[in-house]
């Protein structure tokens, strides 16, 4: 899957069609303030010292974190639509911007954000779908993360088409089935920046190498099942994560060890680069002489606090030296559970249907402590093969309502019935009258509703108003709590309100007067701005802040 050969694009990445931020989204997707918001800133034969040496999952050194940002998403959904659209140069139009395009059509030269004007002198035959209506892109937006869950439970959605997810516990899973000559053949699955050889006695190398063969399955189901691509970045955190998984691109996935963590950092042409912080704040470092991170590890504490706050200049400065510390915070509760488990070798029915038992066993006791009820189950397998041994395959059917008013009430009546559906949907996948080889085996409980809510764990439950510009936890986005007072008010529309800061981010965001109205750059018309829909609003005033193009806020 991966092309050792490509170059990786500059700072890691963060290339301008690509990076801009997709706050656009972030509202509606329901990503909570959390990480953004809080920044507007043959060696391991013997096993035993293997795992006696490692550290608790949960501390901040080990932890294994994947970023993964889906391939020009909307081109995407609208080419799996209609297939017809794949071999040709693409772009979604939105009143009359190119809000994003595929890669057909960037090899000749047309960008994201580009005005339909500009991209037709372009590229002449660029094909042109209209992109106004979000809901099928939402709809798709909500499948990924609900597979990535099938993973991890600890999934943060950044947008429609980003998404954190927290492997530790996931890897610490893994090291304890794998046996010392399994642990020894590990290999790392895509790249590993700047080519640095992996480690086998370092253990956190170990966890990452492990984080990168998850990592290569999430994207594997996400094409089979969905049929999306996308980049991936395994780090130890968030920051690092999210700055490495563009670093090899489209349809590639980069992993981050720890000795090549500055390297990444040094690689940012400019401050602006960084994650978490923003245009005004560095706007306000370079008025102090810091335009690198490199001025920035090396400025002054003590001055640097005065002028930004305390909790603003420590944590920018940590960010510098590639810190980051905070948890990735799922935007809601889980949509999905699964159990699932991976061996050397399963090559019989009743080794399957052992296996299963064990699995759905753990998996109802945990819809039991929920209290949501499953309607779909899926099972997922993975055969033996010695060239690719993460290409997974799923089979899914609705769990019939008898068995779903049993639930909760007492696994023993229901564990018969789900086992039988579970060897059914084994049979439709595997030929059980011929010899099979399995190496890994998965339960997957999805679709989960509440008794007093119908709707809720379905898509329909997302796409209520109140949640559009609302996170799971019931606090704004941190798109909707940038962009709020961004809105100039006018005869037919409403202003949004501006959001009061929690605290402790305070002082890690600029503050602005309510009276304060849009200048707009030369090129773009205010009534057209103001014609498109909220979220592209959103999206093309955050790629004004983030390029410091001819924009500005005005005191009326």
């Amino acid at each position: 899957m991966e092309k050792r050969g490509a170059e990786p694009e500059e700072a890691g990445g963060r290339d301008e069609e690509e990076d801009a931020t997709r706050a656009m989204e972030r509202a509606e997707a329901g990503a909570p303030g959390g990480w953004l918001g809080a920044l507007e800133p043959d060696e391991l034969d013997d096993l035993p010292w293997f795992h006696d040496e490692l550290e608790p999952a949960g501390s901040a050194s080990c932890r294994v974190i994947v970023h993964v940002d889906l391939d020009c998403f909307y081109a995407q959904v609208e080419m799996i639509s209609n297939p017809e659209l794949k071999d040709k140069p693409l772009g979604i139009q939105q009143k009359y911007l190119v809000v994003t395009c595929n890669y057909e059509a960037r090899k000749l030269g047309v960008k994201k954000l580009m005005s339909v004007r500009d991209a037709k002198e372009k590229c002449p035959q660029l094909v042109l779908v209209n992109g106004e209506d979000l809901t099928r892109y939402r709809e798709m937006s909500y499948k990924v993360t609900e597979l990535l869950e099938e993973f991890s439970p600890v999934v943060e959605r950044l947008g429609f088409d980003e998404n954190f997810v927290d492997l530790t516990e996931m890897v610490e899973k893994r090291l304890e089935q794998l046996q010392s000559d399994e642990l020894s053949a590990l290999t790392v699955s895509g790249h590993v920046y700047n080519n640095q050889p992996v480690n086998p006695r370092d253990t956190l190398h170990i966890r990452l190498l492990v984080g990168s063969q998850i990592a290569a399955e999430m994207r594997e189901a996400m094409y089979h099942q969905l049929g999306l691509t996308g980049c991936a970045g395994v780090a130890s955190n968030k920051l690092l994560a999210k700055l490495v998984s563009g670093v090899f691109k489209p349809n590639q996935q980069t992993v981050l060890l720890p000795e090549s963590s500055q390297d990444l950092i040094y690689s940012l042409n400019h401050i602006k680069e960084m994650p978490g912080i923003g245009y005004k704040t560095a706007k306000r470092l370079e008025a102090l002489g810091i335009s690198s991170v490199r001025d920035l590890q090396t400025f002054s504490s003590k001055v640097l606090e005065k002028e930004l706050g305390i909790s603003v200049a420590q944590r920018i400065q940590k960010l510098s030296f590639g810190e980051d510390d905070s948890p990735v915070t799922p935007s809601g509760p889980p949509q999905s559970f699964s159990e699932e488990d991976s061996f050397k070798k399963c090559s019989s029915e009743v080794e399957v249907k052992t296996k299963i038992e064990e699995l759905l066993a753990s998996l109802l006791n945990r819809v039991c402590q929920d209290g949501r009820k499953p309607h779909t189950i899926r099972l997922i397998i993975r055969r033996y093969s010695s060239e690719k041994h993460y290409n997974r395959e799923s089979r899914q059917c609705p769990v019939p309502s008898h068995i779903i008013q049993k639930l909760g009430a007492g696994n023993y009546d229901v564990m018969t019935p789900m086992v039988d559906i579970l060897m059914k949907l084994f049979r439709n996948m595997v030929n059980v009258k011929m010899p099979f080889h399995l190496t890994l085996l998965s339960v997957c409980f999805c679709n989960l509703k509440s008794l007093n809510t119908a709707k809720k764990g379905t898509i329909d439950y997302y796409l209520t108003p109140s949640l559009s510009t609302t996170s799971h936890s019931g606090k704004r986005s941190f798109s909707e709590q940038l962009f709020s007072k961004d809105r100039t008010t006018d005869s037919h529309k409403q202003p949004v309100p501006t959001v009061s800061r929690h605290e402790g981010l305070k002082e890690n965001r600029e503050q602005e007067s309510p009276n304060e109205k849009i200048t707009f750059p030369s090129d773009i018309d205010p009534e057209v701005f103001y014609e498109l829909p909220e979220e592209v609003q959103k999206e093309l005033l955050a790629d004004w802040k983030r390029t410091g193009s001819d924009f500005h806020t005005v005191h009326k």
